[in-house]
């Protein structure tokens, strides 16, 4: 999708259409979650610190992400994608890999039915997706960021290495912003220098993914698309604003952040078998504790004391400690099984049913529960 976040609100609200949009929160250590094309132009980008966005463009309309509401839209267009073929990898709310081979005696080539795809979107949301179209994943992955926004292009076996050979290295997916400074530094710029450079120059960067990174830089990728690929955990973390030192807006915060991390598990089915704790102070030092639970639950109560318990054994340890974030990591995921005939439902299951029906349709703000409220 084309900046998806930020297209979500223009197509919301019409009259910003065009205007330079920012989505993410506003605080000291927000950054970008979303930038609108006409905000690019000043430079901005997604995962820029916020501050350094208003820099960039002062004027700038910033708006707080709704995920329920990206998620919503997400849900549909997902749904035209499994219209046309079950083999659909997701990546993220607004992204995914499509294996059309065996779709093409019923909607016709890949090209038409990449152009089925956008114009199915287009009818049902509003908004514009960006496809690529090639024999591989890495191609087609590349070739979808090559002409957008609204594009679709179009990558034959005979013209990868015409089109991957002058993109910078930058856009090898998986290249990150540091090992993608080292690869510049040692001379290779492009996808053509990368494919025909020397071990001597590539071991020290790359080590063992050697050989790899070079069938990725000539196009090669053997990697079938897998649909439905299991959680194998689900979290909700939060960075604050200033650092948190008193224990009471500790557990405060700690049991919000429980509450959104089983809103997550109750809505996907699942349970968890083992309950975590990511703390990261002020210095970025990060830990992490976890326990183990049986029989494995959703229930927001059971996680939230068991996440409380972990977090005041911590701050036992640590006692003055000031915390920049705080998260609920849950693991050991499985289905969630129907209770037994003759096994009972928690009191506050009930609850937890309520407090999710209210926020799906309400917002997450409409309902909370006490203890996680400022």
């Amino acid at each position: 999708m084309d900046a998806f976040y930020a297209s979500v609100e223009e197509c919301d609200n019409p009259e910003m259409a065009g205007e330079p949009i920012i989505v993410g929160g506003t605080g000291n250590r927000s950054v970008v979650a979303a930038a609108s094309y006409a905000v690019r132009k000043f430079g901005v980008h997604s995962a820029m610190p916020m501050r350094t966005a208003l820099r960039l463009c002062p004027q700038a309309i910033c708006i707080r992400p709704r995920m329920q509401r990206y998620q919503e839209i997400s849900r549909g267009i997902f749904a035209i994608f499994h219209e046309v073929t079950p083999l659909v990898q997701g990546l993220s709310l607004d992204e995914a890999f499509l294996d059309v081979t065996a779709s093409q005696e019923l909607f016709g080539d890949p090209v038409a039915i990449a152009r089925c795809i956008k114009s199915r979107i287009r009818e049902r949301t509003g908004l514009t997706a960006s496809v690529g179209v090639a024999s591989n994943k890495l191609v087609a992955k590349i070739s979808s960021d090559l002409a957008k926004p609204d594009g679709l292009t179009v990558v034959t076996d005979e013209q990868v290495r015409e089109v991957l050979d002058p993109l910078s290295v930058r856009r090898l997916p998986g290249l990150g912003q540091k090992t993608g400074a080292k690869v510049e530094e040692a001379g290779i710029r492009t996808f053509a220098e990368l494919r025909i450079a020397p071990d001597a120059l590539l071991w020290p960067l790359f080590g063992r993914y050697t050989p790899r990174v070079r069938q990725r830089a000539a196009g090669i990728d053997d990697r079938p698309v897998q649909p439905d690929v299991e959680d194998k955990s689900l979290s909700a973390e939060d960075t604050f604003d200033c650092d948190i030192g008193d224990p009471r807006v500790i557990k405060t915060q700690l049991a919000r952040i429980a509450d959104l991390a089983c809103e997550r598990l109750r809505r996907k089915t699942l349970m968890t078998g083992c309950i975590g704790v990511k703390i990261r102070r002020h210095d970025f030092t990060t830990y992490t504790r976890q326990r183990a639970i049986a029989p494995p639950t959703h229930d927001a109560r059971t996680i939230g004391n068991v996440a409380n318990e972990l977090m005041a054994r911590w701050l036992a340890e640590h006692a003055g400690a000031k915390l920049r974030l705080l998260g609920v990591v849950l693991s050991d995921l499985s289905p969630a099984a129907q209770l037994g005939l003759f096994e009972t439902v928690p009191r506050h299951a009930s609850l937890d049913a309520t407090l999710d029906a209210a926020q799906a349709r309400f917002g997450v703000r409409a309902l909370q529960r006490g203890n996680a409220i400022k």
